[in-house]
């Protein structure tokens, strides 16, 4: 299983309207890299949801369970979605700050790669962001 780390604002897209429609496929990706991580996601992976812009933190566990295929909102074949369900809701967010002051983390990409919309994880960074946020 890998781990991975999607970023969405919450006004465009939102945990809680991730919950209301139970399913959604990943789409509007426009980064090669973000792209690539992507198409690397597969059925069972599990994905941490951010709140980027507002809120700026991690509020949710989220479920790969349709690996890539061609973005419905574009005919430019370069662009894929995957299909992701919400997990569980953290107990707690865990803030950019939090992640930041945390020796644990201090080479996650969220950090090093700020910018990038979709990126792998280390089980053990996975795994200490949901010890933070229970």
């Amino acid at each position: 299983m890998n781990y991975w780390l999607v970023k969405s604002e919450p006004f465009k897209y939102s945990w809680d309207k991730f919950n209301q429609d139970g399913r959604t496929f990943w789409d509007g990706v426009r980064n090669y890299q973000a792209r690539n991580n992507l198409r690397e996601m597969k059925e069972g992976d599990l994905v941490l949801f951010y709140h980027s812009n507002e809120g700026k933190s991690v509020v949710g566990i989220a479920k790969v369970v349709k690996e890539s295929y061609q973005d419905p909102t574009t005919d430019d074949k370069n662009w894929v979605v995957v299909d992701l369900v919400p997990v569980e809701t953290l107990k707690h967010p865990v803030t950019l700050e939090q992640i930041k002051a945390d020796s644990r983390l201090q080479n996650i990409g969220l950090v090093k790669q700020g910018r990038l919309s979709v990126m792998g994880m280390k089980v053990e960074e996975f795994d200490r962001i949901v010890e933070l946020g229970s």
